[in-house]
């Protein structure tokens, strides 16, 4: 039986480009989208390397530091931070396969969410593939714990998430979200969610000579009980979508969509890849399967 247009591999139309400013490193880097074959996954190119291998293939193995963002690094040791805004996009538009070009080590923050990367795709459009979508479907629970910091994936037969935040601060407070992870969903509530911070933490990534892009245009900055942005926040529960956004990109180095439910506490880039690692680790736990689920064709 002939697979469905929504259930093969999918690449660009073309090369999609756009430039901004790293969080961290403050530096100006360009970025350009470019279509790949079926099987090559998500590769991203240090194109200002020159001396070794610039080609860093998305795995999870391949991240080396989950602490403030989520950070991929070659077997040459070139590395690439903040991948995981582009990562939830390439997710939620089912993009399987990109080689991502970037002329430093750290994408660009641009607005803080997912959206400038979803409008840069949407541009470039898309193109099916020949070859059947594979999926990581998940068979027993998996689950990790840090202290009151937990994330699980458990069986589904679709992509579900549930995130839950719980911060002392009157602004944010407990904040929880459950939803179906799909692309009408990531573009209605997840996409255009953004990072966000507290301005005493800012000032002491800045000191330690990080955040150094950071800024009212590319976080949500709290102060005490106030939103210093100007515009203040863009949806309801904006702080549990955007922890949603990065839990998508980070599950996504796994390399295939997932038929499984996520579910984190208090969970970040570290957890989340702790709990990938921990699926990877488990291989009677799951599976890769080319099936057409069967909720997935509904409706």
């Amino acid at each position: 039986m002939p697979v469905s247009e929504d259930h093969r591999q999918k690449t660009l139309v073309g090369a999609a480009i756009i430039a901004g400013v790293g969080v961290h490193t403050g530096r100006r880097v360009r970025l350009a989208v470019r279509p790949a074959a079926p099987g090559t996954g998500i590769v991203f190119v240090r194109t200002d390397v020159s001396d070794r291998d610039n080609r860093i293939p998305v795995s999870g193995e391949a991240v080396v530091d989950a602490r403030l963002n989520t950070m991929i690094q070659n077997a040459a040791g070139v590395q690439l931070s903040t991948i995981e805004h582009l990562m939830a996009a390439f997710a939620a538009l089912g993009v399987s396969n990109a080689v991502v070009e970037v002329d430093g080590p750290e994408l660009p923050i641009l607005d803080g969410s997912a959206l400038p990367f979803v409008q840069l795709l949407d541009r470039s459009g898309f193109r099916p593939q020949s070859t059947p979508v594979r999926y990581v479907e998940v068979l027993e629970p998996v689950r990790v714990q840090e202290g009151d910091k937990t994330a699980a994936l458990l069986p589904c037969d679709r992509y579900e998430m549930r995130f839950e935040i719980d911060f002392p601060s009157p602004v944010i407070g407990n904040q929880v979200i459950d939803f179906v992870v799909d692309e009408a969903t990531f573009r209605r509530e997840i996409m255009a969610a953004r990072t966000f911070g507290f301005a005493h933490e800012v000032e002491a990534l800045r000191q330690a000579g990080l955040a150094r892009g950071g800024s009212l245009e590319n976080a949500v900055v709290i102060d005490g009980d106030v939103i210093l942005n100007p515009g203040g926040l863009r949806m309801d529960r904006e702080f549990v979508r955007h922890k949603a956004l990065d839990a998508i990109g980070d599950l996504y180095v796994l390399g295939a969509p997932l038929l499984g439910r996520y579910e984190g506490v208090k969970a970040g880039h570290a957890i989340n890849n702790k709990l990938v690692r921990a699926l990877l680790a488990a291989p009677h736990a799951w599976r890769e399967v080319e099936r057409v689920p069967q909720l997935a064709m509904a409706g």
